[in-house]
């Protein structure tokens, strides 16, 4: 059976929320280069990196209203606030031979995690979106053909006035999300995962175990 004891994680994956509100304090030049650095590194079919990240600041107002545009109006109502929009689009086809990439979406997610992680290890908070309009961001951000819009996150420092808290994050167990090869079979890790903690401890994981 899957162990009941909660394993250990590094602490920036489960310090990350999703944010409805950020403070008014804007993000430095060197964070916002660090967070895309970060999703730069992230692994791809091929290695071919099919995201790109259409990035604009509040100050930059009107390409900010520009993306604040295309979000679904509950979005956009919290999204204001924020200090940095960005949009994550992907590449479609494969540039080596331009046949259809359909990893190109899951290739872009694994950068945005990256991203996100790279936030929460600065202080930073993101608020990903789904919910806009992706003809909209097409024509109004001029994104080419070959390439789709896949969200919209917004970045910045985490509000300190208690008006916006984090969305809530009930993950399903992971009975419910891992199997052990076939579909619904249960996997067995309870002795490993309590024999990984033993041989792993302090030193690799940076975390406690107890």
């Amino acid at each position: 059976m899957i162990a009941t004891n909660q394993p250990a994680v590094h602490e920036l994956i489960t310090r990350r929320v999703s944010a409805r509100g950020f403070a008014e304090r804007p993000v430095a030049a060197a964070a916002l280069q660090s967070v895309l650095e970060a999703a730069r590194w992230a692994a791809s079919s091929f290695n071919a990196q099919p995201w790109r990240f259409l990035v604009v600041r509040r100050e930059e107002t009107a390409r900010f209203e520009n993306v604040l545009s295309v979000l679904a109006p509950p979005n956009r109502a919290w999204a204001a606030s924020a200090p940095v929009l960005i949009v994550t689009v992907a590449r479609m086809n494969y540039p080596h031979n331009e046949k259809p990439n359909r990893h190109a979406w899951h290739d872009v997610g694994l950068a945005t995690g990256n991203l996100m992680t790279q936030a929460a290890a600065l202080g930073l908070v993101t608020g990903p979106m789904g919910g806009f309009d992706s003809q909209a961001a097409r024509e109004r951000l001029h994104i080419p053909e070959g390439w789709e819009p896949v969200a919209v996150i917004a970045l910045g420092y985490p509000a300190d006035d208690g008006t916006h808290p984090a969305k809530a994050r009930e993950r399903k167990p992971l009975a419910e999300i891992a199997f052990g090869g076939d579909w619904g079979a249960p996997i067995l890790l309870a002795s490993e995962s309590e024999e990984f903690d033993r041989e792993m401890g302090e030193s690799e994981l940076g975390l406690t175990i107890q």
